[in-house]
């Protein structure tokens, strides 16, 4: 059986606790109802408290590596051992994404 692949259903989270939200620009393959994850997919994060020496440098998006080599829709699929590099406003990495969930069987058109 192969890696998990993410879908919208999944919960995705920055390292300091904030709620990551994805904008799916997949709606034909989807998983368990859910559409699948793309690499490209912007994904946003919301309420990360982090500071750095008490001024506020909250991650606000997620840029992915290391996504699907052999599965694509139109972009390759986030895996659930992609890796999550959450960014900052100046795009500094300040951690790695925390997901759960994933789908190993697909249904769509």
């Amino acid at each position: 059986m192969g890696v998990p692949v993410l879908d919208l259903s999944c919960t995705i989270m920055c390292p300091h606790g904030g709620q990551a939200a994805a904008i799916p620009g997949n709606t034909r393959v989807t998983l368990g109802g859910a559409p699948a994850l793309l690499v490209t997919d912007t994904v946003v994060i919301a309420g990360c408290p982090f500071n750095v020496s008490g001024a506020p440098s909250p991650c606000l998006t997620i840029r992915w590596i290391a996504p699907a080599t052999r599965v694509t829709v139109g972009a390759p699929v986030l895996l659930q051992s992609s890796v999550g590099l959450c960014l900052n406003a100046a795009g500094a990495p300040q951690g790695t994404a925390i997901v759960s969930g994933g789908q190993t069987k697909t249904g769509g058109e």
